[in-house]
């Protein structure tokens, strides 16, 4: 069959047939696979296969089903139908460990690490093979040689809490490698990363495909997925969409399987606002261990407006952020949220005065990843001991639908979600519990949000 693409006329099916696919066993496949959890099929029969040394993406927006499939192919989940083969054959998983006895490991998009230990020791954290007594010199010369061989820039006995978010990363993918992964499934890797953090990426992976390594790359980055891919395979509503070969990649029409409908991938520019200054930060300088890392930041946000700080990872934006939110006070100048000053009034303040603050690490600050959105809408908003679960639960109803939140119900704990709707969560969070708030402050806001989602976030905040 030659290699091209379909779309059915009515329906919006559209489906890519590859030509030339490998006749050997594939080095993991996935046949006919179901999962589901209470009120949601996070997986609907779908078929995936990888091949060996290639990078094959999974693409899709929230809720597609794209980091269940792969929590089902590394163990994490056990799929209520279908099976999965390695080289061909059958094998059963019943959790991660048994993924790492069949050489498949996942690196998560929340990194599994502990702080306070050093690189060389994540690394063999929990590794069974090593001997009762092994020297640390050992094992950083171990760890050092892995990192030199795929070009992960790491010292092993650098302190992982000192790490970029990067580094983090490389030491996640440096322990899958030491425990004897062949196969990576690596959920959206460049979620957290700055471009050039994307590009050292990126050359690992070829690395590891270059030593006969196989990559499934979860991800919903157009751009990034047809530069780094062999394949793209795309979900949607838990099933698979379409599949294409590199070179045949189109954006436009693998966003349009994303989201099952025609898009224009020019994004609407509104014109610049002229309403009243909401927000403004004059003449801030902030200090940190006796070095300045703010110096005399000035900027204003309008009704209406959107501003972005821009720039790469690690260079004062954090630090910005947690200044206008009140988390810390700076050592000079002053910020005003609606007429009123909020510089030195801390958090309450702001919020009083109408700033919500969605914050970068949605799981650890942002939300109680063990309760339902209905008790997290309610977290920040009532006082006292009456709480109005009535009200919060019909306005968790109302923000599902509102910015289409994937989830079986109001009340499923929220780290059951995926990560874009998790940050739906933290946005409605805020929302609801600064009610009439006139300036939303986000930390790395589109974070795992799709195409679809973010424009509908820009659009909330255009209103």
């Amino acid at each position: 069959m030659k290699a091209g693409a379909h779309f059915a006329s009515a329906g919006w099916a559209p489906c890519f047939f590859v030509a030339n696919l490998p006749a050997v066993a594939f080095a993991l496949e996935a046949r006919q696979v179901t999962k589901r959890f209470p009120g949601v099929v996070a997986n609907d029969k779908v078929d995936f296969q990888l091949a060996r040394g290639e990078v094959h993406t999974l693409l899709g927006e929230n809720g597609a089903g794209k980091s269940t499939l792969a929590s089902v192919l590394c163990g994490l989940y056990r799929p209520e139908e279908g099976k999965v083969l390695r080289n061909g054959s059958e094998i059963r998983l019943n959790s991660p460990r048994d993924g790492l006895a069949n050489g498949v490991a996942m690196v998560h998009q929340h990194f599994r690490l502990v702080d306070r230990f050093s690189v060389a020791e994540n690394v063999v954290l929990g590794h069974k093979s090593l001997p009762f007594v092994m020297a640390t010199r050992d094992i950083e010369e171990q760890v050092g040689r892995i990192t030199q061989e795929y070009g992960l820039p790491l010292d092993p006995r650098a302190i992982v809490g000192e790490l970029s978010a990067g580094e983090r990363q490389r030491v996640e993918i440096v322990k899958a490698l030491y425990q004897g992964a062949e196969i990576l499934l690596l959920d959206e890797p460049t979620a957290l990363l700055a471009p050039p953090e994307v590009e050292k990426l990126f050359l690992t992976v070829r690395a590891m495909t270059h030593a006969g390594k196989s990559v499934v790359f979860v991800s919903h980055k157009l751009g990034e997925v047809v530069d780094i891919s062999d394949r793209i395979t795309v979900m949607r509503g838990g099933r698979v969409t379409g599949s294409v070969a590199r070179g045949q990649a189109d954006v436009k029409r693998l966003a349009e399987l994303m989201v099952g409908r025609e898009i224009n991938i020019v994004p609407r520019r509104a014109k610049s606002p002229t309403g009243e200054v909401l927000l403004s930060v004059s003449q801030v300088h902030l200090e940190r261990d006796g070095a300045e890392i703010l110096t005399d930041i000035n900027f204003e946000v309008r009704a209406g407006e959107i501003v972005g700080i821009a720039g790469v990872a690690g260079n004062g934006q954090r630090d910005l952020a947690e200044v206008v939110a009140g988390l810390r006070a700076p050592r000079h100048g002053n910020v005003t949220v609606c007429g009123v000053p909020t510089a030195q009034s801390g958090t309450v303040g702001a919020r009083r005065a109408g700033l919500a603050y969605v914050p970068e690490d949605r799981l650890g600050t942002g939300l109680a990843p063990s309760l339902s959105m209905v008790d997290n809408l309610v977290l920040t908003r009532e006082r006292g001991f009456l709480v109005d679960r009535k009200t919060a639960h019909n306005e968790a109803e109302y923000f599902i639908k509102q910015l289409e939140i994937k989830t079986p119900g109001p009340m499923t704990p929220t780290r059951k979600l995926s990560g874009g709707n998790a940050q739906k969560v933290l946005l409605a969070r805020e929302l609801f519990a600064v009610s009439g708030s006139r300036v939303l402050r986000g930390g790395r806001g589109a974070r795992s949000a799709r195409r679809g989602p973010r424009q509908r976030q820009s659009d909330s905040a255009h209103q």
